[in-house]
């Protein structure tokens, strides 16, 4: 097999271990990154994984013409996987139009450029935000889509519907696999989360706590209608996600789609509270994190977790990893990333 994807964001956190996948299912890798959130030796730990070093382009793909010369360079692409995104709740919340304009317009430039370069196949990451506060658990794909509670799950909203009004008056299909909540690192442990700035994701707070990097732990908010006051969510190994992007891919290269657009909850269909993943930490590393209690984050979900069944079946994907699996592997990557600094 030789066929060429492109990968947007593909030295993020999902991104870089959806590119391993990619490669080790023997296709070519083109990664276009502009590295506000990432680091360019990302590439060079993908390369040690794989024996393969993906082509990187360093493009801003909310500027059209950089967008427009990155698809001019790799017409023989045969399909996008969009990672490349704004994701953090709480700053979205802080920074609304930010979100807006580096998801939405990079999103629309993406989707012009495939058209005027006929690329038809689209895998978009999108999220379990769209769904809102559910009011019934756990969400399927066909659940009400409820306001957002977040400009970053409204940027996620608009780009579904972007999508779907796209394809519904041209050749476009479009997998949009939304995530619920990616934790764990490769089993390499050269590659996993590392966010440049004060994490705003709950499991590299705590390895990063737990290794001394942080001096606290904060848990927001204690007071939720859960059974230990603390938000549950459906945390997924990364490893397991990034193979249902290449599976969703296939799917659309082999015409095996049954609609334009189709949509699947990638998640493990089990909830876990910020407690029990501390807990959980704890034993699997045996630290003792310094954590404490804070108000609630503006933009947080109480809870959520997935319906499966239909990736399950129309995928033939399925999670693999429990939680324990994804929080020591998490752990041996911050191990790692402690041992190249001494």
């Amino acid at each position: 097999m030789n066929k060429k994807i492109l990968v947007t964001g593909g030295t993020g956190y999902i991104g870089s271990h959806t590119v391993v996948e990619l490669i080790n299912k023997g296709y070519e890798v083109v990664i276009a990154d502009n590295l506000s959130n990432s680091y360019i030796s990302v590439v060079d730990a993908i390369e040690k994984i794989t024996g393969i070093r993906p082509h990187f382009i360093k493009t801003e793909l909310t500027d059209a013409e950089q967008t427009k010369s990155l698809f001019e360079d790799n017409k023989d692409i045969c399909g996008v996987i969009h990672f490349a995104a704004k994701k953090a709740v709480g700053e979205s919340v802080e920074k609304p139009l930010l979100y807006y304009y580096n998801n939405l317009f990079s999103l629309i430039n993406i989707l012009q450029c495939m058209q005027e370069f006929s690329i038809n196949n689209l895998v978009f990451s999108s999220s379990c935000t769209v769904y809102g506060q559910p009011e019934v658990l756990p969400v399927k794909e066909d659940s009400p889509i409820l306001p957002a509670l977040s400009p970053y799950g409204n940027t996620k909203q608009i780009s579904e519907e972007m999508i779907k009004d796209k394809a519904s008056i041209s050749s476009l299909k479009a997998s949009l696999l939304r995530y619920f909540n990616p934790i764990g690192a490769h089993d390499s442990a050269l590659i996993g989360e590392l966010p440049l700035d004060i994490p705003n994701n709950l499991i590299p707070f705590i390895t990063q706590t737990a290794i001394g990097k942080r001096e606290v732990l904060k848990v927001f908010g204690n007071d939720y209608d859960t059974p230990d006051g603390t938000c549950i969510r459906d945390y997924i190994h990364v490893v397991d996600l990034a193979k249902a992007h290449i599976i969703a891919m296939e799917r659309m290269l082999n015409d095996d789609n049954k609609h334009a657009v189709e949509v699947f909850n990638i998640g493990t269909g089990m909830g876990h509270s910020v407690l029990e993943v501390i807990n959980t930490f704890e034993k699997a590393s045996g630290v003792k994190l310094n954590n404490k209690f804070a108000p609630r984050r503006a933009g947080d979900i109480e809870k959520i977790w997935a319906d499966t069944t239909y990736a399950n079946k129309e995928l033939g994907w399925c999670s693999e990893k429990n939680l324990h699996d994804m929080i020591t592997s998490a752990w041996k990557w911050e191990l790692y990333l402690k041992s190249k600094e001494e």
